[in-house]
């Protein structure tokens, strides 16, 4: 044997030998050619966009071709089945908001979350009260007085949304008696709102981004800690004297048992992901908050915000 590459052999094994075991994964196959990207969102609703605005700059580092499915129905529950029995090869994701930790406390559907993996979260996303700006309203409490004075239309993107758990507690912090209209996608509530039929929506930038540059929006309201950044002016509930706020967060998830492959790719990927600087410049514009997360991390993330919400439901009296 040649002495030199005896070496050489002996200090690779060595070197790979020391390091972390997603760093080898990394550069293993993909398990699957094709990646179907499952949304619960209808076309514009507010994952719908995640999706096909990430995917073109996600190709680059991923291997598998990238489609994007949505697939309605049931708040997420029909999603979630259909990923939750899916092969473990990476071929079918779902993308994770807190409505499927909602639809799985709320309507107990054949799969929940405790059904499938988490995988990573990719963002933060914040979100924000709106309305039409033919509408009357100019603040928040502009709203609220009109709920008092007669009944309130408010709008929500699904029945066991982050959204209409928030429009609930705004009702209960404020003790007006405003109707909640759900639909299957923030889209298809958009329309509700730019004619009329809702007096508000709640939503992400992202989501609203097409009517808000057209002049054909007007936001109220942040419904987190702070202003965002791209919209200053934009007071935040609490600042407008109404304490509801929430964190959104948008990550990934799979089926249980996952190869190690799919997962370390993902983990790879995604900061590669939210250093493009063609991406960044587009997540930028949606106020979108990078908030990437590995696989084990993730998953106690959603261990712990499934808990905390189940305790809120049943500290709310929502679920027993």
């Amino acid at each position: 044997m040649n002495k030199t590459f005896g070496i050489k052999a002996i200090c690779i094994a060595a070197a790979l030998a020391i390091l972390p075991a997603g760093a080898v994964l990394a550069q293993e196959k993909y398990p699957a050619p094709l990646i179907k990207m499952v949304t619960h969102s209808s076309p514009g609703g507010g994952s719908d966009v995640f999706l096909r605005e990430m995917l073109p700059y996600l190709q680059h580092y991923l291997s598998p071709k990238l489609i994007v499915e949505n697939v309605t129905g049931g708040s997420g529950a029909k999603a979630m089945s259909t990923v939750a029995s899916s092969p473990m090869d990476g071929s079918w994701l779902y993308a994770t908001t807190p409505t499927y930790i909602y639809t799985s406390l709320l309507s107990k559907p054949d799969a929940s979350y405790k059904d499938m993996e988490p995988l990573v979260n990719v963002f933060y996303d914040p979100e924000v009260v709106y309305t039409s700006v033919d509408s009357k309203f100019q603040t928040l409490p502009d709203v609220i007085a009109a709920a008092k004075a007669g009944r309130g239309k408010w709008g929500a993107a699904n029945p066991a949304s982050l959204e209409r758990q928030l429009l609930e507690l705004m009702k209960q912090k404020t003790g007006v008696n405003a109707s909640i209209v759900t639909f299957e996608g923030g889209g298809d509530m958009q329309i509700s709102v730019l004619n009329g039929t809702l007096d508000i929506g709640v939503g992400e930038i992202g989501e609203i981004r097409a009517q808000l540059d057209a002049g054909k929006i007007r936001m109220l309201a942040v419904l987190g800690d702070h202003r965002l950044s791209l919209f200053p002016d934009v007071k935040t509930a609490k600042e407008q004297g109404i304490d509801v706020a929430a964190v959104k967060f948008r990550g990934l998830a799979g089926p249980k048992n996952m190869s190690p492959a799919v997962i370390a790719a993902w983990e790879d990927a995604i900061p590669k992901l939210l250093e493009d600087p063609k991406y960044k410049k587009i997540y930028t514009e949606n106020d979108l908050e990078p908030g990437f997360m590995k696989h084990d991390e993730y998953v106690s993330f959603i261990n712990k915000f499934g808990d905390d919400t189940q305790a809120f439901l049943k500290a709310s009296g929502v679920i027993k």
